[in-house]
C-alpha cells in the first residue's frame, strides 16, 4: 500500500501542515532534558531494592566510597528530608506515597534505596554496584494467584467512584434467550519510550531550576516544592521536548525531589539518567487486570443484560485504580447493568497511567465479549453493534454530544473489505495460512481542563504564543501554531510557539486527551481578543472606517472587508497606537469556574468531560483487522489493519494519523507482544528492557490504514476538537482476538496472544 504524505483534509478539518518543529528534531537541533550542558555537574546513580518486602538490616558503604570520584552516599540513614506528598490519582501530584530514602521498609522490587553521586556517571555507576546492602526479607506477594493480596471495592476506598448500575441486571441475565459468561485478562504493560527518565536540578541560591521530560510542568513544580518543604515560586521547571510519555511522566516519581535535595547537599547541579530496568520500578506502569463479563440478548440480538466484575493490582500503600467499567457501561444499549471494580493489593510498585489506562483492558473485555455474543447470536458483529447502538447512556438517559460510531464502521467495513469474510471459523485459508477477520470499536472520552495562555500580535504580521503546555511528539507546537495562524489569518510559519517552560501560562496535562481540545479553546480567545482590537481600530479610520466590525475579516495578514476592501496591518497597528497587541487569556469548560484555573498554577489537573456534564462527550472509531496463523507452526501475522475514526473538529489530518496510527500499531503489541512478566516467587520483573519486553516492530506491521470519518460537534468545547491521542489503540486488541477465532474457532481470552495459546 502506498500512502500519500499526508491525508488530504475533509469537511472539517484543518490543513496538514508540516510538524514545525521537525527539522529540529531530525537535525538534533531540538534539546531535550537531559541534552542540558550544566556547569560542574555531578552525575548520580540510583541503586534499588533486591528484594519485595522486608527491611534493610546493613549498609557497608566503605568499598563504594573508596571509587575515585565519587562525592556522596544518600541512604535512608542520611538523607531522610523529602516529604510524601498525595497522589495525582487523588489530585495530588506524586505518583507514590511511597517516599524514598524515608525508612529502611522496602515495599517493592526496585524501590530506591540509595543514590550515589560522583564526578562521572561511570564512577557513580561503579560505586552503587559496590555498595554492599544487607536486607531482612520477607515473602512477597506478586499478583492475583498469590497468597497475602487483600482486595477492597474502589467505591469504597473513592468517593469519586460510583460502580455504575441500572435495572435488575441479575434478573435480566438469568431470564436472557442467548448468554455469554466470560473471563478476561490482560497483563502487566510498561511504558518503553525511547526517552528515559532523567533530572538534572541546578540551584542558584534558593531558587530550583529541574530540567526533567514532563507531561505537566506545572504538577511537578508544584509536587517537588511540597515535597523540599519550599515555596512553589522557587521552583522552575523546563521541558520543552519530550521523547515520548504515555502516562509515565504525568505524576512526580519519586527520584526527582532526592535528585533536588542531593543537589542542595553538595551545593552543585546534578544529573541523573535512569536505566531502563530502574524506569520499570521507579516510574508507573499498567497493571494487570482480569474481568468477569455477562452479555445477555434476545433471540432477535438486543442486549438486555451487561454485567462486569473487575479487578486491578496496585501496591500494598495505595489505593490507585482506572475503573473503566464507567465508560464501558455506556457503550451500548445494554438494558440493565451492574458492574463492579476492585483493587488488589499486593507487594508491587504503585502502577500508574498508560495510554488510555481505564480503556485498554475494560473495553478490550466488554468488545471481546461482544464478539462472542455475535457468534452465539449468529450474527454479524458489526450489524449487532448497529443494533445495539445508542445516542443516550442507558445509565443516566443523557444524550452524546455526538456519537459517529456506525459511520466509522461502515467506511472502515467498506475499505477493509468486510463484505467478503465467510464468518465460519476456519474456512478461510491460503495455502498454510488460516486467515481471520476482526473488529472491534474504539472509544475515548472527549475531556477538557482549564488551561491560559498569552498570545502577542506585531504590525509586521508575526506572532507569539506562549503557553506551559508539552509536546510530548504529538505535535502540539504545531497544532497551537495552526490555530493562531487560523484565528489571526496570518501563515503558520508568522507563527512562533513557545512552552514547556512553567514560567509560562499554565496549561493542563499532556494526558486523558485534553491538550488540544483545551490550549486550542484558550488560544482562540486570546487570538479573538486580539482580532476585536484590530477590527475596531480598522473601522475608525483608513480603507475600512466605518465599516461595521461584524463585516471584517482577517485574511491573508490583512484586514478585510466582506465587500472586499482591505487594508494592511502595519496602517491598521497605527490607527490602534501600538506596535503589538498582546491577550492573556484564561478558559475553563462547563461546570469549572476561574478558580479552577487558579487551581491549575497550583498543580490540579481539572479534568473534565466524558461521562460527565451535561451530555456524554466521547471520540469513536472502528477497527478491522486481518490476521493469519500458520497451520503448522501457528505463527500469528497481522498483515493489515484499517481503522475508521471520527474525533470533531481535526485540527491536523497529518498529526492525527501518526496518533492513530500510531495507536493502532500499540495495539498490536497489546494484543500479541507486550507483557512484563512477574517472577510469582520474588515478586520481580524479569523482562526489563527492550530486547526481551516485546514490541512490535516494522515487519510485524506491514499495512496500517487511518480514515479520518467527518464529524461536527460544536458542544464539546470551541474549537470542536476531541482528543484521539490515547483513541487508537482501545478496541485492537479485542479485533484481533475475534479475529484469532475465526482463523482457528479457539477463543483466547488472555493477553497477549501467543503461539503457545494456539498449539
Amino acid at each position: 500500500m502506498t500512502l500519500a504524505a499526508a491525508p488530504e483534509p475533509k469537511a472539517n478539518m484543518g490543513q496538514p501542515a508540516r510538524r514545525i518543529e521537525a527539522r529540529a528534531k531530525v537535525t538534533g537541533d531540538a534539546r531535550y532534558p537531559s541534552d542540558e550542558a550544566l556547569p560542574n555537574v555531578a552525575h548520580a546513580y540510583l541503586v534499588t531494592s533486591a528484594i519485595a518486602k522486608g527491611r534493610i538490616s546493613r549498609i557497608d558503604q566503605r568499598a563504594a566510597r573508596a571509587v575515585p570520584g565519587v562525592i556522596d552516599i544518600l541512604t535512608h540513614e542520611n538523607a531522610g528530608q523529602v516529604k510524601g506528598s498525595k497522589m495525582f490519582s487523588d489530585g495530588g501530584s506524586a505518583s507514590t506515597t511511597i517516599v524514598p530514602l524515608a525508612s529502611p521498609r522496602i515495599w517493592h522490587d526496585g524501590q530506591i534505596v540509595a543514590m550515589v553521586l560522583a564526578e562521572t556517571f561511570e564512577a557513580a555507576r561503579e560505586a552503587a554496584h559496590k555498595l554492599d546492602i544487607a536486607y531482612a526479607a520477607e515473602r512477597p506477594t506478586a499478583s492475583f494467584a498469590s497468597p497475602g493480596t487483600t482486595t477492597e471495592a474502589i467505591a469504597k476506598v473513592s468517593k469519586r467512584h460510583k460502580d455504575p448500575q441500572v435495572g435488575n441486571a441479575e434478573a435480566a441475565f438469568a431470564a436472557a434467550a442467548v448468554k455469554v459468561d466470560a473471563e478476561y485478562y490482560t497483563p502487566t504493560q510498561h511504558h518503553n519510550a525511547m526517552e528515559l527518565f532523567t533530572t538534572s536540578c541546578v540551584w542558584e541560591g534558593d531558587e530550583l531550576t529541574i530540567h526533567e521530560p514532563s507531561q505537566f510542568v506545572y504538577a511537578l513544580k508544584n509536587g517537588v516544592a511540597e515535597q523540599l518543604g519550599i515555596d512553589p515560586g522557587q521552583v522552575r521547571v523546563i521541558s520543552h521536548y519530550v521523547g515520548g510519555a504515555f502516562g509515565a511522566k504525568a505524576s512526580v516519581t519519586p527520584r526527582t525531589a532526592l535528585v533536588a535535595f542531593a543537589a542542595k547537599r553538595i551545593g552543585r547541579p546534578v544529573k541523573l539518567v535512569m536505566t531502563r530496568q530502574q524506569g520499570y520500578t521507579v516510574a508507573t506502569y499498567r497493571a494487570e487486570t482480569d474481568h468477569r463479563v455477562r452479555l445477555g440478548a434476545g433471540r432477535d440480538g438486543k442486549l438486555t443484560a451487561y454485567l462486569h466484575e473487575a479487578r486491578e493490582i496496585t501496591s500494598r500503600p495505595d489505593n490507585y485504580f482506572v475503573a473503566g467499567n464507567i465508560n464501558s457501561a455506556v457503550m451500548y444499549a445494554f438494558g440493565n447493568v451492574a458492574t463492579k471494580a476492585s483493587i488488589v493489593h499486593a507487594d508491587r510498585n504503585t502502577p500508574g497511567f498508560m495510554r488510555s489506562p481505564p480503556e485498554v483492558p475494560y473495553i478490550y473485555a466488554l468488545e471481546a465479549a461482544m464478539d462472542e455474543m455475535a457468534v452465539a447470536l449468529a450474527m454479524d458483529p458489526v450489524e449487532f453493534r448497529r443494533l445495539n447502538d445508542t445516542m443516550v447512556d442507558p445509565i443516566s438517559g443523557k444524550p452524546y454530544s455526538s456519537r459517529s460510531l456506525m459511520q466509522c464502521y461502515d467506511e472502515a467495513a467498506r475499505v477493509f473489505g468486510w463484505s467478503k469474510r465467510n464468518p465460519k471459523p476456519g474456512s478461510m485459508r491460503e495455502g498454510d495460512w488460516l486467515i481471520g477477520y476482526g473488529c472491534a470499536t474504539a472509544t475515548y472520552p472527549t475531556h477538557v481542563a482549564p488551561a491560559a495562555a498569552r498570545v502577542q500580535f506585531y504590525a509586521d504580521g508575526k506572532a507569539r504564543a506562549q503557553l506551559a503546555a508539552h509536546d510530548v511528539g504529538t505535535g502540539t507546537y504545531t497544532i497551537a501554531g495552526q490555530m493562531v495562524a487560523r484565528t489571526l489569518g496570518i501563515p503558520l510559519d508568522a507563527v512562533q510557539v513557545e512552552m514547556g517552560d512553567s514560567r509560562l501560562p499554565a496549561s493542563p496535562v499532556s494526558g486523558g486527551s485534553n491538550v488540544t481540545a483545551s490550549t486550542c479553546s484558550v488560544l482562540m480567545k486570546a487570538c479573538e481578543a486580539i482580532r476585536d482590537k484590530l477590527f475596531a481600530a480598522a473601522s475608525r479610520q483608513g480603507a475600512l472606517a466605518g465599516v461595521p466590525v461584524a463585516q471584517m475579516v482577517l485574511k491573508d495578514g490583512r484586514v478585510a472587508a466582506l465587500d472586499g476592501r482591505s487594508e494592511s496591518m502595519a496602517v491598521v497597528f497605527n490607527a490602534a497606537g501600538a506596535g503589538v497587541l498582546e491577550e492573556y487569556a484564561e478558559w475553563f469548560p462547563p461546570g469549572k469556574s476561574a478558580e479552577d484555573v487558579k487551581k491549575l498554577y497550583q498543580g490540579a489537573a481539572g479534568i473534565t468531560g466524558g461521562t460527565e456534564g451535561e451530555k456524554l462527550m466521547f471520540a469513536f472509531g472502528a477497527e478491522f483487522v486481518e490476521l493469519r496463523i500458520n497451520v503448522r507452526t501457528r505463527e500469528i501475522r497481522v498483515p493489515r489493519i484499517v481503522g475508521a475514526f471520527a474525533a470533531g473538529h481535526i485540527m491536523n489530518p497529518r498529526t492525527a494519523r501518526s496518533q492513530l496510527m500510531g495507536g493502532l500499531i500499540w495495539g498490536i503489541g497489546s494484543a500479541l507482544h507486550e507483557e512484563t512478566e512477574v517472577d510469582a516467587r520474588h515478586a520481580r520483573y524479569v523482562n526489563t528492557d527492550i530486547a526481551e519486553y516485546l514490541v512490535p516492530v516494522n515487519a510485524d506491521v506491514p499495512e496500517v490504514e487511518v480514515i479520518l470519518v467527518p464529524e461536527v460537534d460544536t458542544f464539546v468545547n470551541p474549537a470542536g476538537v476531541k482528543g484521539l491521542g490515547e483513541l487508537g489503540n482501545v478496541g485492537t486488541a479485542a479485533a484481533i482476538s475475534s479475529a484469532v477465532y475465526h482463523a482457528t474457532g479457539k477463543r483466547v481470552r488472555a493477553l497477549p496472544i501467543r503461539i503457545e495459546d494456539l498449539l
